[in-house]
């Protein structure tokens, strides 16, 4: 499609530097930018997004592996739950949903209900940890039980409750091409507990594996991305991710909070204005 070459790698730095900070990808409101004002259509938006995500979050979660971050056992578990839910989203998108106004409204009303509660719920810890503290210095998942210290604090949570949202989440993110963190980052903060210090990382991890299924299964569906569109939102959105990945600890937590929940209920508005057109 026709496009400003500087336009796209400019959107994607921005969203993806205020987002990352939240522990999502840019891809939550490049799909809507994508629509709005670029004016792409069907399955080929979705695949874009996900493409977008495998070339963007490497810096993000590379950053938080060295800051101690990125939590290997919650990252594994949320991402045995997604992959295969990735797969059922894409093939519902292709086969069932090209058009996608129904289930865009269900998305909408979800992703409103999280940001709400996002903007309304008091953060666990009052400032960001630094030095030693960053460091997750224990983590381990049974199939039970995640066990998790951050902080000097303990965070315990059912496995198969994370699972079983990870997997509905990945039909979601594989469907829209958002990769699933926009959704599992404020499940893990608001409903199972957990520091979004700690869950930035992990889910940012979840989501490239994630996404890169996705992409391969679209392909596989003759509905890939368009590769020179994701390549101009990509080399924006890498620089924005690390940084946002970076400067993520110098903010306070409720402000990341706020962030997060207004990212959300932005994507809900924009869902369901197009739905509703």
């Amino acid at each position: 499609m026709p496009v400003i070459l500087w336009l796209p790698p400019l959107a994607a730095f921005v969203i993806s530097f205020v987002t990352s900070m939240a522990g999502i990808s840019g891809a939550v409101l490049l799909a809507p930018f994508q629509m709005s004002f670029l004016g792409a259509a069907g399955p080929a938006v979705s695949a874009t997004s996900l493409l977008f995500n495998v070339i963007a979050t490497p810096g993000a979660v590379y950053r938080y592996f060295r800051e101690g971050r990125l939590v290997f056992p919650l990252a594994m578990l949320l991402t045995a739950g997604t992959v295969p839910g990735t797969l059922l989203g894409v093939w519902i998108r292709v086969h069932w949903l090209s058009d996608a106004n129904r289930f865009k409204i269900f998305c909408a009303l979800l992703l409103l209900y999280l940001g709400i509660r996002l903007l309304l719920d008091k953060p666990r810890e009052n400032a960001a940890p630094s030095g030693s503290d960053w460091v997750a210095r224990s983590g381990h998942a049974s199939w039970r039980t995640l066990i998790l210290e951050f902080h000097g604090a303990r965070y315990e949570c059912k496995t198969v409750a994370i699972s079983v949202v990870s997997f509905a989440v990945g039909i979601l993110g594989g469907a829209y091409g958002i990769g699933g963190g926009s959704i599992l980052a404020p499940f893990l903060v608001t409903i199972v507990g957990l520091p979004l210090y700690a869950v930035s990382g992990p889910t940012l991890l979840a989501t490239f594996v994630t996404s890169a299924v996705g992409v391969a299964f679209y392909g596989r569906l003759n509905a890939g991305p368009d590769q020179q569109l994701a390549l101009l939102m990509g080399a924006g959105g890498v620089v924005g991710m690390y940084c946002g990945a970076r400067f993520q600890r110098h903010v306070p937590v409720r402000l990341l909070q706020r962030i997060l929940g207004t990212v959300l209920i932005a994507v809900s508005v924009s869902y369901l204005s197009a739905a509703w057109r």
